[in-house]
């Protein structure tokens, strides 16, 4: 059996096929790869619905506007947070948010990050990144983070019932 592969060990023909089989692999392989189509709104007039129902509820979060945002968070609101979890109650999100939040930290939206989708007999969904700055550590590097919010829609206005927070 030695002998077998000793035959091809300084064979040319047997290195050119095998380069020849490694060029058509990965050839094949890149061929597969499909891009990901950049985004496009579904409906142009839900995402500008959205986007400005975002900037409302950040714009009263980087202001401290307590009651604001009350009005956008859903009563049955379900907060998920990488870092802290599961928070199921809006008073509770409200008292963190004043607590923690007013007159420390400073959402910024990703210019252009948003992405809409309907979700057909409720409302929508918004995915995008922002960042965090946090006043009371200045030098601190803030990076772009992830966000998920589910938004219903009852009537005529746009409630949070879900928010997932990545960082």
């Amino acid at each position: 059996m030695k002998e077998f592969f000793d035959f091809f060990k300084d064979n040319f023909f047997y290195k050119f096929l095998l380069f020849l089989y490694t060029l058509l692999i990965s050839w094949i392989m890149n061929g597969q790869v499909q891009e990901i189509p950049p985004y496009q709104p579904l409906n142009t007039n839900l995402h500008s619905e959205i986007s400005k129902m975002d900037s409302i509820f950040f714009n009263a979060y980087n202001n401290c506007d307590i009651k604001t945002q009350a009005t956008i968070l859903n009563n049955n609101i379900e907060f998920l947070h990488d870092q802290t979890g599961l928070s199921t109650s809006k008073e509770d999100i409200i008292k963190s948010t004043q607590k923690n939040i007013c007159g420390k930290v400073t959402r910024t939206l990703i210019k252009g990050s948003i992405e809409v989708y309907p979700i057909n007999n409720y409302g929508a969904v918004e995915i995008g990144y922002h960042k965090f700055f946090n006043n009371r550590e200045p030098n601190a590097k803030s990076i772009p983070s992830k966000f998920i919010i589910v938004w219903k829609k009852e009537e005529n206005s746009w409630q949070m019932t879900k928010v997932i927070s990545l960082h």
